[in-house]
């Protein structure tokens, strides 16, 4: 049955229409499909690919400057979040305030930049409790978005980050998540130099079963929006080639901790 379902649901997908849901939930050749929060501005449209396409992602979260001159997590932008909770998508933390972190210091601290909110480009020393608030400050504000509780699973900004973080974050119950050297989709480089097509083309031969990948919500740098351009057809492609996607739910790496966890 398994083998007549996967036929199936190629098939729909070389028509471009959406592939069946039990090919998704079968699929041995699975994808992790990953957001991190931007300006916002493509937000919508990536919303219309992903529901068009029957696609479930994980997004880490950042309350990072829009292009209305909001933030990503505010007011305007609450429904949004809600509905994508709804749609049964996965969630987790991308530090409140986009902190990265620069270097660990003496006695546990960190040396850490945020980008967003009001110490955006001051460099801080925190402690691992600090850190651990930066964490748990994105959950509170998603529960009072969406009523759903945030996972425990977070990203790093920049994915920069020490073991001394990584422990810190732990202890506070939160699991780091990186991306493929693959997954790596290219939409923060300058389209320039690396068109939409290029990146498209690199991905759909790159990628392997297993991959996390990694874009956003927006980003300030590139002239020609990756999204929602290079989304759909990467999403297709990679459906033609037998792949499914999943949230990092049944990830092997995180699936234990999630079911723990979570």
């Amino acid at each position: 049955m398994f083998r007549s379902v996967r036929r199936v649901s190629l098939a729909l997908a070389a028509t471009g229409l959406v592939a069946s849901t039990a090919f998704a939930a079968d699929c041995d050749k699975p994808v992790y499909l990953t957001f991190d929060t931007g300006h916002m501005g493509v937000a919508p449209l990536i919303a219309d690919v992903l529901k068009r396409n029957d696609v479930k992602v994980t997004f880490f979260l950042a309350n990072e400057r829009t292009q209305t001159e909001g933030g990503s997590l505010d007011d305007q932008w609450a429904p949004w979040w809600k509905a994508r909770a709804a749609e049964g998508h996965l969630f987790g933390s991308h530090t409140y305030d986009h902190v990265y972190w620069l270097a660990d210091q003496a006695g546990g601290t960190f040396r850490m930049k945020p980008s967003a909110g009001p110490n955006a480009g001051q460099t801080r020393q925190w402690t691992s409790a600090e850190y651990c608030a930066e964490l748990d400050k994105v959950a509170t504000r998603f529960k009072a978005m969406t009523g759903q509780k945030l996972s425990p699973l977070f990203r790093a900004p920049g994915g920069k980050q020490s073991p001394a973080l990584l422990a810190a974050a732990k202890s506070c119950g939160y699991s780091h998540v990186g991306w493929a050297e693959a997954g790596f989709l290219g939409d923060e480089l300058p389209s320039k130099a690396y068109p939409n097509k290029a990146l498209l083309d690199r991905a759909l031969q790159r990628i392997r079963p297993g991959d996390i990948l990694l874009a956003h919500l927006g980003i300030w740098s590139r002239q020609d929006p990756w999204a929602p351009a290079v989304l759909e057809p990467l999403i297709v492609g990679l459906k033609n080639k037998g792949f499914c996607f999943a949230t990092l739910k049944t990830h092997p790496a995180y699936r234990e901790w999630l079911k723990t966890n979570g």
